[in-house]
């Protein structure tokens, strides 16, 4: 099976961003289950900060097992570091995402390098390893998703290698330029070929959820609700759509 497109041969509707950042992650990862993709939430990762919420097309960051010999601390000095380069040409409105093999005993970046990275105009960071100088990363205006604080520098356990290539995040499939997704949940991954129908779908979605919790905090039973197998129950969300 060959990868998927790149990104710049799948154009994304205007409003296909826009319409995500009023999706939550839990309805997504519904859509997504219903077109058959059961692993696109990336495990074990939260923002540092609360109600973060984030949208934008994935650029990632591919870290291998860092090793004595190439990772002593002057490797900082190289002007061509991959997590350098990555935090300086990441394009803006793009998420960087970090593959760490889910291992957060170490920072995969800390909050200068991520205050350069929202100067910039990132839409976002995900890492499923940690993130030192936490405090500072979790003041910035621009979420960050990671696995936990991690006073250890990167160079101690993660070696950056590939940028804006394939990864593994917290077990999630991530080709560049597909969508990311961020809230209080947690982090989904959209394939970008899929990116347009799940925005289209997300929004209806929520609205009937809405009339459901209406419905169930005014007393209503919800079999027959949701989903809606009893026709009376479409029947009245429609009118309560009318009504708004």
């Amino acid at each position: 099976m060959p990868n998927p497109k790149p990104a710049d041969q799948i154009p994304l509707a205007p409003d296909t961003l826009e319409r995500l950042r009023g999706a939550s992650t839990s309805t997504i990862a519904t859509l997504l289950y219903k077109k058959g993709f059961r692993n696109c939430y990336v495990q074990g990762v939260l923002p540092l900060s609360g109600g973060a919420r984030m949208v934008g097309p994935a650029f990632t960051l591919r870290y291998i097992v860092a090793r004595e010999d190439t990772d002593p601390l002057t490797a900082f000095r190289e002007p061509d570091h991959p997590q350098r380069i990555a935090i300086e040409t990441c394009p803006e409105g793009s998420v960087l995402v970090m593959d760490c093999r889910q291992d957060a005993t170490a920072a995969s970046a800390g909050s200068i390098l991520l205050t350069r990275l929202e100067v910039r105009g990132g839409a976002g960071v995900v890492t499923d390893g940690g993130i030192r100088d936490a405090e500072g990363a979790a003041a910035l205006t621009m979420p960050v998703y990671a696995a936990k604080p991690s006073a250890p520098t990167n160079l101690t356990k993660h070696h950056a290698v590939d940028i804006d290539v394939p990864v593994s995040c917290g077990g999630a499939a991530v080709y560049p330029g597909d969508i990311v997704v961020g809230d209080s949940d947690g982090v989904m991954v959209i394939p970008r070929h899929l990116a347009d129908e799940i925005a289209a779908e997300a929004l209806p979605m929520e609205d009937y959820e809405a009339f459901v919790l209406e419905e169930v905090r005014a007393g209503r039973a919800i079999i027959g609700l949701y989903p809606p197998t009893d026709p009376a129950s479409l029947d009245r969300y429609e009118a309560w759509k009318a009504g708004k």
